[in-house]
């Protein structure tokens, strides 16, 4: 795991050398083990490493093919790099040293791009050709591993997070279209970022570009064809069972210690479990509780760790605290936070940052196999109809859940209730508070969900976790990504290994939605691992309860003071609102408004925090 950034000038003109390391260095704490560049006329390669595979400055990069052609930098791991060892042998090719990345090298000169489906692992890398003048730029299945990247002053610049784009001198622009979508969708999704001129390489694509510019993209794995061609499934709980298992195992190839960010609910505890009965000793497990029992899962996470004799670490996050980390976990995020739990995620990193420098994470289960509350509502959308006529019944005006509910009955298509299941205000909310008519294009979220009906024809609950597996998923990995890498800890997620994805498409509804609370294929496989505690308790996830936090810790009342008067009002989208009778209805006690208040207050701290740093 490193962070990786460079230059191609299109002018022909010499890549300037402080300006790409000055980009390099701005993720230093993406790899702080060691750094090294590559500059010649006009490419300039940059990398800071995290070292996880082979330690040694053997595995220094920029990596040079021994043809000396071929130059790379890559961030990531590919767990099954030593299957490949025989077949190299065969070709006449001696491996020289333990790294990951020669092999990935090797299998790029011996069958080019098409060597991608052969790996298992998680990955960004870049691959200058010094005779073709090529620049190749390549993401993962999943897009666990990120890539940006800004055309800019007849040049491309990319890097592993945003801020070395800025830092190189890419303006920082916000998009209109950008921020309509942030209000809307929570995130942008797809290529688009919050930012003009800046754009993610999309999961499962690489793109190659000429010397003069000329630039192609290729999709080089599609999770549609996958689930399409994936073999019949006979047993499915056996094959998710043994692949579930498999995909824990390979994720512990690593030459430093791997630990657990460990929650308490199914899908961490369910990682931990494959841990313990596949003999794995010695591991350390890390999680961050709450006072407020609503949201705590400390306890279960303590007693599974107990159970297995393994080692447990906790950690709590309160006032001073959580605002130092809210504001560090806004830098490394890039953008505005929307999950709310990033300082948070961020802490118990920092918790883990003494014992290991590899954490397994549980994410990616829920967008599997339908852990979310919210797909409930897409089992039968004409209820919904009946429900929006409900908002006379005090029950539902009250209660935060039956409110959101019913907000959400009165989206009037089923396309809709795709798109919008994952955000917590609607269109409908949007023109009430924001006096906004117009709905984003939202065109790639509209290109999945045509690829998710015809996979799953008039099955909504299906057609939103295709969707969420190329949407609301990424922009989850993209926070794990950042705030584990901002404490230099890389993450991997046992449950995108890309089998288990395409093979879990494949099946019945039954084996997601059997039962009250989703994923029944994880509950049934590991009911007999697992304490009964874990596999029946209330899911909670990661959330954080910010109300207490606005209107209780100092620290945040402060900053609400400051929220009242800040700039972000001025921007297209708040012109219509007044931020001191936003605090002030807040105060009174107005708790329904907490889902509007927070993505602005959000805007307002990297506006504060981070926008200024650049402009």
């Amino acid at each position: 795991m490193c962070g990786l950034n460079g230059i191609l000038r299109f002018d022909q003109n010499k890549v300037d050398e402080s300006q790409l390391l000055k980009m390099r260095d701005a993720l230093a704490h993406r790899g702080p083990d060691d750094a090294g560049h590559y500059v010649k006329d006009n490419i300039g390669l940059g990398h800071r490493r995290l070292s996880i595979i082979d330690t040694s400055p053997a595995g220094h990069q920029p990596f040079f093919s021994e043809n000396k052609r071929y130059i790379m930098v890559f961030n990531g791991e590919i767990y099954n790099y030593k299957s490949f060892y025989d077949e190299l042998k065969s070709k006449g090719i001696t491996v020289k040293t333990g790294s990951d990345t020669e092999v990935l090298m090797h299998l790029f000169e011996l069958y080019g791009m098409d060597f991608l489906n052969r790996l298992q692992g998680m990955f960004a890398f870049a691959i200058w050709d010094t005779v073709a003048k090529k620049l190749i730029l390549a993401r993962d299945r999943m897009g666990v591993k990120p890539m940006y990247y800004a055309f800019f002053q007849n040049s491309i610049y990319f890097a592993s997070e945003q801020k070395a784009l800025f830092t190189a001198g890419v303006p920082l622009e916000i998009s209109e279209n950008g921020l309509d979508e942030y209000f809307f969708n929570r995130f942008v999704a797809g290529e688009n970022t919050l930012y003009n001129r800046v754009k993610k390489l999309l999961p499962g694509y690489y793109m190659v570009l000429e010397n003069n510019g000329y630039t192609t993209y290729t999709k080089w794995w599609n999770l549609k064809s996958e689930i399409e061609n994936f073999a019949e499934i006979k047993n499915p709980k056996a094959w998710f069972e043994e692949t579930f298992f498999e995909s824990v195992r390979l994720r512990m190839v690593s030459d430093v210690p791997v630990g657990v960010l460990l929650s308490g609910g199914l899908d961490s505890c369910s990682i931990l479990s494959s841990l313990y009965h596949q003999d794995f000793k010695n591991i350390n497990t890390f999680n961050i509780g709450f006072s407020e029992e609503e949201h705590n899962e400390s306890f279960l996470a303590k007693k599974i760790t107990d159970d297995y004799h393994y080692n447990f670490h906790h950690t709590t996050l309160d006032n001073e605290a959580l605002y130092k980390n809210l504001l560090e976990s806004t830098y490394f995020q890039d953008e505005p936070l929307m999950h709310l739990n990033e300082p948070h995620l961020l802490a118990v990193s920092k918790l883990a940052k003494n014992k290991v420098k590899v954490l397994l994470s549980g994410e990616g289960a829920d967008e599997l196999m339908g852990g979310y509350v919210r797909y409930k509502a897409l089992k039968s959308p004409s209820l919904l109809k009946v429900i929006s006529g409900l908002s006379s019944i005090e029950k539902f005006n009250k209660k935060p859940r039956y409110d959101k509910l019913l907000r959400y009955s009165k989206i009037d298509n089923v396309d809709d209730l795709v798109i919008f299941n994952g955000s917590n205000v609607y269109p409908e909310d949007i023109r009430e508070f924001y006096g906004r008519s117009e709905n984003p294009a939202n065109i790639y979220r509209q290109e999945i969900l045509d690829e998710a009906k015809q996979l799953y024809p008039n099955n909504p609950q299906r057609q939103a976790l295709y969707f969420d597996q190329h949407t609301y998923m990424c922009s989850l990995l993209d926070r794990n990504d950042r705030c584990t890498m901002g404490t230099s800890i890389e993450c991997r997620e046992p449950f995108l290994d890309y089998r288990l994805i395409a093979g879990l498409g494949t099946l019945d509804d039954k084996w997601f939605f059997t039962g009250k609370k989703g994923k029944f294929i994880l509950k049934d496989t590991m009911r007999s691992k697992l304490p009964e505690e874990v596999i029946n308790f209330r899911k909670i996830g990661l959330s954080a309860p910010w109300n207490t936090y606005l209107l209780d810790y100092p620290a945040f009342q402060e900053e609400l003071e400051s929220f009242t008067v800040s700039p972000i009002f001025d921007m297209p989208f708040l012109e219509n609102l007044d931020g001191k009778k936003l605090v002030t209805e807040l105060r009174q006690g107005n708790s329904k408004l907490m889902p509007y208040i927070m993505p602005i207050f959000m805007l307002h701290i990297w506006y504060k925090n981070y926008f200024k740093k650049f402009v």
